[in-house]
């Protein structure tokens, strides 16, 4: 079942047990005021008031047919207006008059949802739509006999069609209006008794209070299987024993004083079977008025309560591994906390982990959903195995778990958890024949020493399990304050960084790249710089916050923007210049995002209005990871920008996950050598070999390379023996602004 029809099917299941719910208290109140002697006015007004609360916008109406059975008379209407109320009393019957003056003369049904529109109200229709009454639908009240006693009708200010509920609804006032009319008519209070016994859609059991049985109805038989088929007493104390100690004495109490009861017990079957009843228990004086009789009307809610169990399990259980879901994790850390603060406990402690599958994205996208999922089940399986007895384990979201472990626990202990978790999760796991070894990144925060604020609890420790991440995953970690300041110095310059983007306040740099040959600027990197109350913010900081916000792409399109702006500029002053651009991985995750890429030069060019323009001095510098993805996409789209000119660059390259495959098969163009690689190149043999290496190949699939961090003559003078054709580093050129890089232009 799918998330729409999952909800879809709460929603329904919802909606029909409130309907049966109220229509359980509503037969209990009609009846109590039947069998007390109410007046029929009172009884029908609570009747129109009970049907108007349930169904909100109705305002309902109950007419009672005349003596001479020819006219409609105001039975009771409280939310008609009274000039409308005073016009149809004494209003004749008829096959087409209005709603319920047909649905009297024809005792059927008369659905009506337009006035303005229905034969039936074409002379009468002026007065309904003066109040504002645009629909009506109309059920004739009819007694044991088929006698039409009256009309019970619903209406609406708007156009409108019933629902199987509302027919549900309007049939069962109709019913209940029969029993309180026919009691009104002064039938003989047994008659009455056996027909609303005949009627009731639940158990009706009437004793005295010796507790001899006097009446038993149809459904109390159904629901018991024929309890009373070898009794003639019915035992409260004996029918109900299973039930709630407390509920049990409550009722046996209300009993004694002679006073109405009302709740939920656990009733007793013939087979030996028990049910969730609804017990609704009304004392009154038998026929002679010598002794209490007690009415017990008796609902078998087995079914609602089940249905009600289940929509629980549904709101605070994951559907798929069956463990607590985030909102019940958090509902069970609160109520903990609130209620050791509200009795003033001491030493109050609990502790929160919280646990994420590494790189679980690679896993998932690698070898499909159905497999991931069955990964995750596999990861909850050890982890319910491990928690601690008296713990809640969740499935946050996704690949994050939560372990929720209250009272007093010690470092050392929760140490060991960790410990076990990350052991156990690492464990083989086979999916589709391949061997997969998983891992899990765990963050721990405690309370009190951490915080005394539930969001704070929870926020400590995904700040935890985040740094296991960003020191190499597989681990645990406590939180600590530092992490604290990280967090408030990542949010911060994130919401400056938003403001920068508006502003402008960027500055871009630019780091010559000098031909190997002559050693002359054949190109410059694009490098991004930020000031902010002056303080020079480091790109190793703010990029990251920028790509994981989502702030990376209008920054990428500005500095693209910036980057076409100087070679049109440099270009059409006849002084040309090459200029590299990096592109973060962020901007090709989606397919709207790629879109988005093409649009942006697509644009360019239109604005331009230049067929000519010089694509060929715009370098785009990609990532190996974003060559690992292999998407059909992204090969397209870097094919596209090769097409008008464009060069594409692999940057950093060697210190990914660096594959031949991907340099054969993908659309590039140069390849830069980390600078890690070339600073090493002095400390021996290996690293010099493996700079050949990439050289070396490089050239042979004809790919131009540059080498990055060159700032010895050492490292120029090895680079310059094996085969590179651009250096870029410190030897040379350091990053410099704008007017500094034209100077040095200029003077070369």
């Amino acid at each position: 079942m799918d998330s729409a029809q999952y909800i879809s099917k709460s929603t329904e299941n919802f909606d029909v047990l409130t309907h049966r719910s109220s229509s359980i208290e509503r037969y209990s109140t009609i009846l109590s005021m039947v069998l007390s002697g109410s007046p029929l006015r009172e009884i029908l007004h609570s009747l129109v008031l009970s049907i108007e609360a349930q169904k909100i916008g109705t305002k309902a109406s109950v007419l009672l047919i005349s003596n001479d059975k020819k006219r409609l008379l105001n039975g009771a209407a409280p939310s008609l207006p009274e000039e409308y109320n005073q016009a149809i009393h004494g209003v004749e019957i008829g096959p087409e008059v209005g709603s319920c003056g047909a649905a009297a003369a024809t005792g059927k049904r008369i659905i009506v949802e337009d006035i303005e529109t229905h034969p039936n109200w074409a002379a009468y229709k002026e007065l309904p739509l003066k109040a504002g009454l645009k629909a009506c639908w109309s059920e004739p009240i009819i007694d044991s006999h088929g006698e039409v006693l009256g009309t019970f009708a619903m209406y609406y200010d708007t156009k409108k069609s019933p629902s199987d509920l509302d027919l549900e609804l309007i049939q069962e006032a109709a019913k209940l209006g029969s029993l309180a009319i026919e009691r009104s008519q002064a039938l003989h209070l047994q008659r009455l008794t056996s027909r609303i016994f005949s009627k009731l859609p639940m158990g009706l059991v009437i004793t005295t209070d010796t507790h001899s049985l006097l009446q038993v109805n149809p459904m109390f038989k159904t629901i018991t299987r024929d309890f009373t088929a070898d009794k003639s007493v019915f035992e409260p104390e004996v029918f109900f024993e299973k039930s709630d100690e407390k509920s049990l004495v409550s009722m046996l109490k209300n009993l004694t004083r002679g006073k109405t009861w009302q709740g939920e017990l656990i009733g007793y079957k013939r087979n030996g079977q028990t049910f969730d009843a609804e017990v609704t228990v009304t004392t009154f004086r038998d026929y002679h008025g010598e002794q209490n009789c007690f009415s017990w009307l008796i609902t078998d809610i087995s079914e609602h309560k089940s249905a009600n169990k289940l929509i629980h399990y549904q709101a605070n259980n994951d559907a798929l591994t069956s463990l607590a879901n985030r909102r019940c994790f958090l509902d069970k850390i609160y109520d903990y906390v609130w209620q050791h603060e509200r009795t003033k406990q001491q030493n109050i402690a609990c502790s929160v982990l919280l646990m994420d599958i590494d790189n679980f994205k690679l896993i998932n996208d690698s070898l499909g959903n159905e497999n991931g999922d069955g990964l995750l089940k596999e990861v909850a399986d050890r982890l319910t195995l491990i928690a601690p007895r008296n713990s809640l384990l969740a499935r946050m979201a996704g690949d994050e778990f939560g372990l929720f472990i209250p009272g007093q626990i010690t470092v050392q202990e929760l140490i060991s958890i960790a410990k076990q978790i990350n052991l156990s999760v690492a464990e083989l796991v086979v999916i589709e024949g391949l061997h997969i070894h998983p891992t899990m990144s765990i963050g721990i925060s405690r309370y009190p020493e951490d915080s005394t604020i539930v969001e704070s609890l929870i926020n400590f420790a995904s700040q935890a399990m985040y740094d296991v991440k960003l020191k190499g995953r597989n681990s645990y970690q406590f939180f600590n304050k530092a992490m604290q300041k990280n967090a408030e110095r990542t949010a911060y310059l994130q919401m400056e960084l938003s403001k920068a983007i508006n502003d402008e306040a960027f500055e871009l740099y630019f780091q010559p790249i000098v031909s190997i040959h002559s050693s002359k600027i054949e190109k410059a990197e694009v490098l991004l710089r930020w000031q902010l109350n002056g303080e020079f913010i480091s790109p190793e900081e703010f990029i990251p916050i920028a790509e994981q916000s989502g702030l990376i792409i209008p920054i990428g399109k500005w500095i693209r923007q910036q980057a076409l702006a100087i070679i049109t500029e440099r270009w059409q002053q006849g002084h040309p210049i090459a200029l590299a651009v990096n592109v973060s991985t962020c901007e090709f995750l989606t397919d709207d995002l790629q879109k988005q890429f093409i649009c942006f030069f697509e644009d360019f060019i239109r604005d331009q209005a230049m067929s000519d323009f010089p694509f060929d001095l715009l370098t785009l510098e990609i990532t190996e990871s974003l060559m690992m993805e292999q998407h059909q996409n992204v090969e397209t789209l870097l094919n596209q920008l090769r097409h008008w000119g464009i060069k594409i660059s692999v940057d950093d390259f060697g210190t990914g996950y660096s594959s031949l495959s991907y340099l054969v098969n993908f659309p590039v163009d140069q390849i830069k050598i980390d600078k890690a690689f070339i600073q090493k190149i002095e400390q021996g043999p290996r690293h010099k070999a493996l700079v050949e290496a990439i050289a070396s190949m490089s050239n042979a699939l004809e790919l131009s390379v540059t080498a990055e961090g060159v700032e010895t003559q050492a490292q120029l003078d090895f680079v310059k023996n094996n085969h590179v054709d651009a250096i870029q580093g410190y030897f040379f050129y350091r990053p410099m602004p704008k007017q500094a890089f034209y100077d040095l232009l200029a003077s070369q």
